[in-house]
């Protein structure tokens, strides 16, 4: 059963405590007069910046034939800021405030020919006109003023004279202002911050504190009058936690000018910016810091994406005449909630359903038990699941499978257990058709689901998701081809990767709002790199879908995640809801005149997500941390986005090596660098394009840590390697790792070169036969070392080991220490290097006495096989003397 939806005139409408005050003290008459700045409280404007407006104008300027070519929009916008910095430097003089016509008159009058002052001026005033929006939630508190006899009086730094700033105000939401009065600095020769509120007082004849101004500017509507005694409210528009969000989008935008809309001709940035501070200063009582800062990001950041998304996605629909899409769980819930707010707002014929799919149920369904490779392609997609849990998902028993029955505990983590199940499982006609009966019953309920939601009643399933790989879509796909069911599948995706080229291929219609098939690749690869705090944030607060009951009713997966992340993913939903609901206030408000997300504005929303999942701040990186994520294929693994091994290696950390982390190893390595100031710093350098990526590479030519294994045949293999590097801290991190059966020793050439190196800690989380518990070996004591073997190179003591060339190494002996051969391992090391001369003529330290490495490798042996073990040792030992391997 789904939980109930999230329905946006279910949220209550919160003003910021500013206004909620001003309500009150108009409500309780304790207010004799309202007043109001203009700019950035009664109206803002749809561009970021107010001098953010000159490049639009200097393109519209060019359009209307009164500016040459030759003058770019950045070059016009540079004059205009000029010509208004002089205009007031030669009014100062005199003590007056500048016109808009005194601005003009010191722009070249060669740069526009003959055209008339007044034309020019007319222009800009009427791109004011078009880019200024009203203030929605203030007009209210205007409106309340009204009705209970409160006067109001306007208070605004202006160049606009009275008739401009008439013809601004002119609005239908402003009716309330008909008899307020206005004070404007031009009008007085005097700012707000030198004198115009003494003039205001004087001219009101009340005194300062019967006023009650709200104003966004800190000195000027707030510092000043209320050294005046005037009661004050700021009504801020960018707090320091939004400039970091915001510093962090225009770094990004610089970088990939593509990327960049906030210029847009017609849209500005289409509000967004000042949208989004208005609703992070409406703030709820989340309870936590943490989930505060969750809910900002559901404003800041995926709000206006999914926003965006959901137009789209309800415009597709509309235009394609398809009145019904639906929104695969766990997303679902969400999705759907946002693209029928879209819909209803715009007016547009479309409705959004949730419906029960996941990968692990449609790759069941869609299984070909006659194909061995579609076996095999089946297995590939499970992580971390045992032989056991494989069979469970197949819905097959031990008894079933006799071969397997001691294998049940084996953990599926390589090549050779997945071809070596795919032929167990399909080896008998029996098994096959055992198989062939599961996975017809399974397709069996998923068809019965989608029948009872409606989903099968039209000629086209259209399926709305984050998106990726498009997985869900071809696997339903081949379920309904395979059921001779003649309907089409299509796909509306936050993003699709180079993998949706399948569904291409098959014919079938995949579309993405952010990116397609892979492209733009910086949107696409971060998502694809990082997509678990999205996810996390759209789920539903229940388990992933496992499988359906007889009737077609879900059959859910355990819910893992804590009460705490539970409440901070909640809170990030909220603050989607609550933007969606700011944004959508306006589209209603300005009868089909809003502009729509759906095209123009994606480039400039991929900053928004792209910017997060590269560049996250210290708060995002405190909270979502600590998140965990489940792997939702048949996997009881739970992984922190920032896992706890990796806690110790962030100050060995390059922000290249970053990068050579596996996906699983983290799952948005950003968000570790964000833990430290320095590596944070020069990711975020990196990330801006501000330095290089090669800055981070040594000189010289480059040496790679290289990790080989010996399996129970007595022959070594070749396993994972990395680049060596040194970090601002002039330490160095290694992840080396192998998949293999019967594996007993590994080497690890560290340096990869002949150097003097101090290894901190060496880590090996390990996997054995038969054992799928991931256990932990540790080695970061001097005695830990000394019972290593080194093969060309020498234990100095300690933690201290001179290799002597590229292929030096240190064995560790994990099959010895773990007890039992392994089947995979990851191994972190974390180290500090001294290189020396590669041609193996330079200095070579004193080892360690010999007795006490024998001491050392004699109580690796006791630890592990008792006496007999160190008998066993000393027989080797003397067998290498004698000549022997």
């Amino acid at each position: 059963m789904l939980v109930s939806p999230v329905a946006l005139d279910t949220l209550s409408s919160r003003n910021s405590r500013e206004l909620d005050y001003v309500y009150r003290v108009i409500a309780d008459g304790s207010c004799s007069v309202l007043s109001l700045d203009i700019f950035d409280t009664v109206l803002w404007r749809r561009v970021p910046q107010p001098t953010d407006l000159f490049n639009i104008l200097g393109e519209r300027l060019r359009d209307k034939g009164y500016s040459p070519s030759w003058i770019t929009n950045t070059s016009f916008r540079r004059i205009r800021i000029e010509a208004e910095e002089k205009a007031r430097r030669k009014k100062q003089a005199w003590g007056h405030e500048v016109s808009l016509f005194d601005i003009w008159r010191e722009i070249p009058s060669e740069f526009f020919g003959e055209s008339p002052l007044e034309d020019l001026v007319r222009v800009e005033v009427e791109l004011e006109r078009e880019f200024t929006v009203v203030d929605l939630n203030v007009a209210e508190v205007i409106e309340s003023a009204d009705k209970n006899g409160v006067p109001i009086v306007l208070v605004s730094d202006t160049y606009f004279a009275e008739d401009q700033l008439n013809y601004l105000l002119d609005r239908p939401e402003l009716a309330s202002l008909h008899k307020a009065r206005i004070f404007r600095s031009y009008q007085h020769g005097r700012d707000k911050a030198s004198g115009l509120w003494e003039t205001v007082l004087e001219e009101l004849g009340h005194s300062a504190n019967q006023l009650v101004h709200l104003g966004d500017n800190e000195k000027a509507d707030h510092e000043v009058p209320s050294e005046l005694g005037i009661r004050t409210l700021h009504y801020r528009k960018i707090d320091k936690n939004f400039a970091q969000v915001l510093e962090r989008e225009e770094s990004l935008a610089q970088r990939y000018g593509s990327l960049a809309a906030g210029d847009d001709p017609e849209n500005g940035d289409f509000g967004l910016t000042s949208l989004r501070a208005k609703a992070l200063n409406m703030t709820p009582d989340t309870g936590s810091a943490a989930s505060a800062y969750s809910w900002r990001f559901g404003v800041s950041v995926l709000g206006p994406v999914l926003t965006g998304f959901a137009e789209w996605v309800a415009k597709q629909a509309h235009e394609a005449g398809t009145p019904v899409v639906w929104c695969p769980m766990r997303e679902g819930e969400l999705l759907s909630t946002l693209v029928n707010n879209a819909a209803r707002t715009r007016g547009w014929n479309v409705e959004a359903h949730p419906v029960w799919l996941s990968r692990q149920v449609t790759a069941i369904a869609s299984l070909d038990p006659y194909d061995r490779d579609s076996v095999k392609d089946f297995i590939r997609k499970s992580y971390r699941v045992t032989v056991g849990q494989l069979l469970g998902m197949l819905n097959l028993r031990a008894g079933d499978v006799p071969s397997l029955a001691q294998e049940l505990n084996r953990l599926i983590d390589s090549d050779e257990i997945v071809d070596r199940l795919s032929k167990a499982l399909t080896e008998t006609p029996h098994l096959i058709n055992r198989l062939a009966t599961n996975v017809t019953a399974m397709r069996d309920r998923l068809l019965r689901s989608l029948r009872s939601t409606g989903a099968l009643d039209a000629s086209e399933l259209t399926l709305v998701d984050l998106g990726w790989g498009g997985t869900i879509q071809l696997q339903l796909a081949q379920v309904l081809r395979g059921s001779q069911i003649n309907i089409r599948v299509s796909g509306l995706y936050l993003a699709t990767d180079h993998r949706s080229t399948r569904l291409l291929r098959e014919g079938l219609r995949a579309q993405g709002y952010l990116g397609q098939a892979g492209h733009p690749k910086e949107v696409v690869d971060s998502l694809r790199r990082s997509p678990e705090v999205l996810e996390q944030c759209t789920n539903a607060l229940c388990g992933s879908l496992v499988g359906f009951e007889e009737d077609g009713s879900p059959l859910l997966g355990e819910v893992s995640d804590t009460e705490s992340q539970n409440g901070e993913r909640k809170a990030a939903r909220d603050g989607m809801i609550a933007f969606q609901r700011h944004w959508n206030q306006y589209v209603a408000n300005a009868d089909g005149n809003w502009p729509e997300l759906s095209d123009r504005a994606r480039e400039q929303l991929a900053t928004f997500v792209v910017g997060a999942l590269l560049s996250p701040t210290d708060q995002e990186a405190s909270v979502f941390g600590n998140w965990v994520h489940d792997d939702n294929f048949g996997s009881e693994v739970l992984t922190r986005i920032v896992p706890e091994d990796l806690h110790s290696a962030i100050p060995y950390l390059s922000p290249n090596d970053l990068d050579d982390l596996h996906m699983r190893d983290a799952f948005w390595p950003a968000l570790i660098a964000a833990s430290d100031k320095h590596l944070g710093a020069a990711v975020r350098a990196r990330a801006s394009g501000t330095i290089s990526a090669d800055m981070f590479e040594p000189a010289g030519e480059p040496f790679e840590s290289r990790l080989r294994f010996l399996t129970g045949d007595d022959k070594w293999h070749d396993g994972s390697r990395q680049r060596v590097r040194i970090n601002h801290n002039g330490l160095s991190f290694a992840r080396l790792n192998f998949q293999a059966h019967d594996v007993r020793d590994v080497s690890l050439a560290i340096p990869g070169r002949p150097a003097i190196v101090r290894v901190d800690w060496i880590e090996a989380k390990i996997t054995t036969e038969g054992d799928p518990t991931v256990r932990v070996l540790r080695w970061d004591q001097g005695e830990d070392f000394s019972g290593l073997t080194f093969a060309e190179c020498e234990w100095l003591g300690g933690n201290m080991i001179q290799f002597n060339a590229p292929h030096s190494a240190v064995w560790l002996h994990l099959a010895t220490k773990a007890g039992s051969p392994l089947t995979s391992a990851q191994i972190s090391i974390a180290f500090a290097m001294l290189p020396e001369s590669i041609s193996g003529f330079g200095h070579r330290m004193t080892p360690a006495p010999r007795r006490v490495r024998l001491a050392g490798r004699a109580r690796e042996e006791f630890r592990a096989h008792g006496v007999s073990g160190v008998a066993a040792g000393a027989a080797r030992i003397a067998f290498r003397r004698l000549g022997g391997r």
